[in-house]
């Protein structure tokens, strides 16, 4: 853009016939041309005429002044250069600074003008574009239902946030990536068939990403959606299907499964996906071996590819390309995803062109539901100030570690090892940390009994606990309840009521059963404090008002004893987002069909040679 007081050509230029400081006479051009040195116009040979003297010419033939034309009046001009009466003769330099100064008068006055303009276009823009990503997000209120995360020493508060991917074909668009609308058309309901506790350190030092596999059973606590006006009392159930009842259904099932304060949601659907990909340029991923998955669609050769749209798409809903085949080896493959973009957000250049970020807030903020405490442009950049602060070496993706369901191979439950990963999470300790941290000798988890005064473990499988609600909030026992099947407890003993509403959390235990009382206070995070030896055979544990949610007890006040961070990855495929070599394991098992066959995709692949490349 050149500037108001320039020519066209965005620099300052001097027109024919304009007034040049310091000419005298036209020129040949129509101007005034000055000679070498500034002065009158030079003759054609290049010299100022000058009379024998070296003065100037007033009589002589080749003279300005002819000998016909009588010479004006001269003043008096002292020899040594003054004028009359003493006073000094101004240089030629002092008799055009006026001339200069207001000039260059005229050039800031323009100046502050077109900037004044700008900063005011500038501001215009900024509203204008503020405004429109402010109008572009969707916000959900979460009602509390996920809890509330506690500060630390220094008052600051870890973040944590329960990302989604919906399977809902809410849009025509949706429709189209996703397909299964042939005869069903645009649906209404949804499934989180994605689901990652997102966890930021008070500190923003570390984070880590947890994935819930979509087959976990669980209980899925009252819920109402208040959009639809659907609702449940609660039931038991494969865990993705609580968004069907509304975020804030899916916020408290993840909270209640794991007992981490969830703060915050976003949901992102199919095209979301595909926005977010395009808006950062394309995604760089690694797979194993050739793969061609026939029911995401995805066909990839061997090797790095950068994906963009569909292509982005099919790689991150691919379960039957990796792994064994199922939800577990898709999470792996998304935290590979997750990770390149992390690092392509993080790469110079990308935050730095006004288009790309352009592009990538638009696109985000199109693509995502949120909760009302992310519900703005000014949140959204504050968490993603948040995020940036975490170099990628302190990034841990991590998959929730599971067990076969007994009731159903399809499914899983929460396998060894979950609740130490949970208690790493809700305790905000780091996974990335130097590895040789001292594990947790606690014998309980508020560390009220010492070791001389524990008896050796009980295993679960051996204990069953009658779970009462003594609370005025329905489904409390049940979840509970739930929680400890889940960890391998018996499910013998059931639920009920109690006989009357209590403050305080208690676990009342008979004679010899101080040892299972013990096992059961720590799959609960329940202190010691909290057990009492009673007069019945059976272990009882009374939810008080102290427990209102959740099915891990909220704890004390005194700092929890850290977590045995290895046993917390274990089984867990962890691994840190700065790790950029990283390729998706392609399934070595017949996993997908081609005209009915059952293929490995690696065969499937071969088989499709016709079919172009998702990234062709």
């Amino acid at each position: 853009m050149s500037e108001p007081w320039n020519g066209p050509g965005g620099r300052t230029t001097r027109h024919r016939g304009t007034r040049v400081p310091g000419g005298r006479g036209p020129g040949a051009d129509g101007g005034r041309t000055a000679g070498p040195d500034g002065g009158r116009t030079a003759r054609p040979d290049g010299n100022r005429p000058t009379g024998p003297d070296g003065g100037r010419a007033t009589g002589q033939p080749g003279g300005r002044r002819t000998a016909d034309r009588p010479a004006p009046r001269q003043r008096d001009r002292r020899a040594d250069g003054a004028g009359p009466r003493g006073r000094s003769r101004p240089d030629a330099g002092a008799r055009r600074r006026p001339r200069q100064l207001s000039r260059g008068r005229r050039l800031l006055r323009a100046a502050g003008i077109f900037l004044s303009f700008l900063v005011l276009v500038t501001a215009g823009v900024g509203w204008w574009f503020y405004e429109h990503l402010n109008g572009n997000i969707n916000s959900v209120s979460l009602d509390g239902k996920g809890g509330t995360e506690t500060a630390d020493a220094f008052g600051r508060t870890p973040i944590n946030i329960l990302v989604m991917g919906s399977d809902g074909r809410t849009s025509e668009e949706d429709c189209k990536l996703g397909g299964g609308c042939a005869k069903t058309g645009v649906q209404t309901g949804s499934n989180a068939d994605v689901e990652m506790v997102v966890h930021i350190s008070a500190d923003r030092s570390n984070a880590t990403v947890m994935s819930i596999p979509r087959d976990t059973m669980t209980q899925v606590p009252a819920c109402k959606n208040t959009d639809t006006g659907r609702s449940t009392p609660g039931y038991y159930g494969q865990i993705n299907s609580a968004l069907e009842y509304g975020p804030a259904c899916q916020v408290a099932t993840v909270h209640q499964l794991t007992g981490i304060p969830i703060d915050h949601f976003v949901k992102l659907d199919f095209s979301g996906v595909v926005k977010m990909s395009d808006a950062v340029g394309g995604v760089s991923v690694c797979v194993s071996d050739n793969v061609y998955d026939t029911y995401s669609h995805l066909k990839l050769s061997r090797g790095t590819h950068t994906l963009k749209g569909v292509a982005a798409l099919q790689f991150v809903r691919s379960r039957h390309g990796f792994g064994d085949g199922s939800d577990l080896g898709r999470t792996v493959s998304q935290h590979i995803f997750l990770s390149a973009m992390l690092r392509k957000f993080k790469s110079a250049g990308t935050l730095t062109d006004p288009t790309a970020v352009y592009d990538l807030a638009d696109a985000a903020t199109k693509a995502l539901t949120v909760d009302d405490g992310l519900g703005s442009v000014r949140k959204l950049v504050a968490l993603a100030t948040d995020v940036d602060k975490v170099p990628t070496k302190a990034m841990t993706f991590t998959t929730m570690q599971t067990a076969p369901d007994p009731r159903d191979r399809d499914r899983v439950v929460v396998g060894p090892g979950a609740r130490t990963l949970f208690a790493t999470m809700a305790n905000d300790q780091s996974l990335s940390a130097t590895p040789g941290a001292k594990p947790s000798t606690a014998a309980s988890p508020a560390g009220d009994a010492t070791p001389e005064e524990s008896t050796p473990p009980v295993p679960a499988s051996r204990i069953a606990v009658t779970v009462e609600n003594g609370t005025a909030i329905t489904g409390r026992a049940s979840a509970v309840a739930a929680a400890l099947t889940e960890q391998g407890f018996s499910r013998s003993a059931g639920t009920a009521n109690a006989p009357s509403r209590t403050a305080s959390t208690t676990l009342t235990y008979g004679a010899g059963q101080k040892a299972q009382a013990e096992t059961v206070a720590k799959a609960l995070n329940l202190p010691a404090s909290h057990l009492k030896e009673g007069a019945g055979a059976a272990l009882t544990l009374v939810i008080g008002a102290d427990w209102p949610s959740g099915t891990s007890y909220p704890g004390t006040a005194s700092a929890p004893a850290p977590a045995d961070t290895k046993a917390a990855t274990a089984d867990a495929h962890a691994q840190t987002a700065d790790q950029a070599k990283t390729c998706a394991k392609v399934s070595p098992y017949k996993t997908v069909e081609l005209n009915g066959v059952p293929m490995t995709p690696a065969e499937a692949y071969a088989a499709a040679r016709t079919k172009p490349d998702s990234d062709a």
